[in-house]
């Protein structure tokens, strides 16, 4: 099979089935042995690794400059606190104060630039880390995990996503929402599945993600987890929107269940392997189609 993509999972809301597509999704491709990443992109809250469990290859520190500030250099000119994008520098003319505020620090550099007395020098700070686990001989987990406190994962997130660049299918289970770290995941993505449920939530959220992405210009398609939970307006909306539905699946205690313990779906019934096996056929085309 000579495909390749890089295919963002991804929801406007928590809680609507991203990492259980994903894994299953990787299930199927690694047992078809192509070449596969999985990149679990929610650095904030990584899961992935309780359903796929592979060997710890490398870990890789993901980190930034920030600005140290020498006080004896310092003329309390305020030029820094001007050319700085990202309000990171507090500063009190009367006083003599600056604070730099290394959590809210972009690492952009404005600020050394701005210094004409030499008072700001740089540090090194750790994000988080990405670490790489191999699974079989052709696929792999790539984890991004920011530190905690850190004000963005999206640094984070761009590094495990350069990470998967030697393979040939990708698929990157998104953190949830629409904000920064969700549109650097999608922006990395040929094609996107959007993971909704049929709840006035779940359009609520799915009519924001589908706005996102269409002034991004990705192509998307939807999977309705628990489909039967509420109502038929989700459908409507896709109908209206021309969006495809991807796959469905039911309100199941016993998919519920098995996902509660850590079991992938795909390993435990031959029937969700073929489905999951179908959806992946389904999105190449919709991909191919979104193309012509």
């Amino acid at each position: 099979m000579n495909v390749k993509i890089r295919i963002a999972i991804a929801s406007g809301k928590g809680g609507t089935g991203k990492t259980f597509i994903s894994t299953n999704l990787f299930n199927v491709l690694l047992k078809k042995r192509v070449s596969v990443a999985l990149v679990d992109c929610d650095a904030e809250e990584p899961n992935d690794r309780e359903f796929i469990h592979g060997e710890l290859e490398r870990q890789y520190e993901v980190t930034q400059k920030v600005p140290v500030l020498d006080e004896r250099k310092c003329t309390y000119c305020g030029r820094c606190q001007e050319f700085c994008n990202y309000n990171a520098i507090f500063f009190l003319k009367e006083a003599k104060l600056i604070k730099i505020m290394e959590e809210l620090c972009h690492g952009c550099g404005a600020c050394s630039y701005a210094c004409q007395t030499e008072a700001l020098s740089e540090k090194e700070n750790v994000l988080g880390m990405v670490s790489r686990y191999a699974v079989s001989e052709n696929s792999t987990l790539i984890e991004a995990r920011m530190e905690t406190g850190v004000f963005s994962p999206v640094k984070v997130i761009q590094s495990a996503v350069q990470k998967a660049n030697d393979f040939d299918l990708v698929l990157l289970d998104a953190p949830p929402g629409t904000s920064c770290p969700f549109i650097q995941t999608v922006s990395a993505a040929e094609y996107v599945v959007l993971v909704t449920e049929p709840t006035p939530f779940g359009l609520s959220d799915l009519m924001q993600s589908v706005e996102v992405l269409k002034s991004m210009n990705k192509p998307c398609g939807v999977i309705v987890n628990r489909a039967g939970l509420g109502n038929k307006d989700i459908y409507d909306y896709l109908n209206l929107e021309g969006i495809p539905l991807l796959m469905s699946v039911p309100f199941d205690r016993e998919i519920a269940v098995g996902y509660s313990n850590g079991e992938l779906l795909t390993n435990r019934s031959q029937d969700w392997y073929l489905k999951f096996n179908q959806l992946f056929h389904t999105i190449i085309e919709q991909y191919a189609n979104s193309h012509h």
